[in-house]
C-alpha cells in the first residue's frame, strides 16, 4: 500500500466527483488534503470532513478562481504556507458544447483559462519546490478528449491536448529531480471515458426511462457509440490510479497519458 503520511496533496475541484474521489484515496493513504473547488462554506466544510474521516490527518480548503492567475499565485502560497505541496493534481474543468462557427467568445477564454492555464500556474508554482525535495507527483486530470477528438467540444479538446503536451514538457524537465529512493518527480495525465458523475447522470436517467427504466441498459445504449465496453468508470477508480502514480515504486512512470476509458481511445 501507499504511504503518503507526512505528504501533502492539492487536488483542484475536489469538494466533488472525481476530484473528491482522488482526494479521498490520497486521504486514506495517510495525506493531508488542501481542498479546492467552487463551494459554499457547509460544502467546503462537508468535504474536508469526509477526508478527514477517509484518513486525513488535516483537510483544509482553499479558495481561488482558477481563471485568474493571480489568485491562484495567491492559493499557491497559502498552501506553501501550510506546508506546501507535495502532490498536486488537477482536476477543475468545465465545459461547454456549440460547433466552431457557434462557440462563444467567452467560452473559449474560460474554458482554456481554467482547463489548461490554471495547470501550468499551479504547476509552474509546485515543481521547483518538489526537485527540491526530492519527491513531487503531478497527476492532471486529462480526459479521452486529449487523445481523441469529438464534434462541437473545440476549446475543450484543445485543452485537454495542450494539457497532455505541458504534462510531457514539464515530465521531461523534471525527470532527472530527486533519487529512485526519494521517489523522484514525476507529471502525468489521466485520460477518462465516460465516468460516473453528477454530469452525466440526467443523460442516464433519461436513457433508462426510455427503456423502462432498465439503468443498465441505459448505460450502455449512452457509451454505444464511443466505449467498447459498455461499462462506466466509477471515480474511485481514477482515484485508484491517481494514488498508484503516487507510490515510490511509479518513480519511472512519468511523461503518460493514461486512458480509463473501456477502450475507447483503441478504436
Amino acid at each position: 500500500m501507499t504511504d503518503l503520511n507526512g505528504k501533502t496533496a492539492l487536488v483542484t475541484g475536489s469538494v466533488q466527483g472525481i476530484g473528491l474521489a482522488i482526494a479521498k484515496a490520497l486521504a486514506g493513504a495517510g495525506a493531508r488534503i488542501a481542498v479546492n473547488g467552487l463551494a459554499s462554506p457547509e460544502q467546503a466544510e462537508a468535504a474536508c470532513a469526509e477526508l478527514r474521516a477517509a484518513g486525513a490527518p488535516e483537510a483544509k480548503f482553499f479558495d481561488a478562481d482558477l481563471s485568474d492567475p493571480d489568485r491562484i499565485a495567491a492559493m499557491m502560497q497559502r498552501v506553501a504556507d501550510w506546508g506546501g505541496a507535495d502532490i498536486l493534481v488537477n482536476n477543475a474543468g468545465i465545459q461547454h458544447t456549440a460547433p466552431i462557427a457557434t462557440m462563444p467568445r467567452a467560452k473559449w477564454e474560460a474554458i482554456l483559462a481554467i482547463n489548461l492555464s490554471a495547470a501550468f500556474y499551479t504547476m509552474q508554482a509546485a515543481l521547483p519546490a518538489m526537485a527540491q525535495k526530492g519527491y513531487g507527483r503531478v497527476v492532471n486530470i486529462a480526459s479521452v478528449h486529449g487523445l481523441v477528438a469529438s464534434k462541437d467540444k473545440a476549446p475543450y479538446v484543445a485543452a485537454k491536448f495542450g494539457l497532455v503536451g505541458m504534462s510531457r514538457v514539464a515530465a521531461l524537465e523534471y525527470a532527472a529531480a530527486g533519487t529512485k529512493a526519494q521517489g523522484g518527480v514525476t507529471v502525468n495525465c489521466i485520460c477518462p471515458g465516460w465516468t460516473e458523475t453528477a454530469i452525466i447522470q440526467p443523460q442516464i436517467d433519461a436513457r433508462a426511462a426510455a427503456l423502462g427504466g432498465d439503468r443498465d441498459a441505459g448505460i450502455a445504449e449512452l457509451l454505444s457509440e464511443k466505449q467498447p465496453s459498455l461499462r462506466t468508470s466509477d471515480p474511485s477508480e481514477i482515484g485508484a490510479l491517481a494514488l498508484w502514480l503516487c507510490a515510490p515504486i511509479a518513480h519511472n512512470v512519468t511523461g503518460t497519458a493514461i486512458p480509463v476509458d473501456g477502450g475507447w481511445t483503441a478504436q
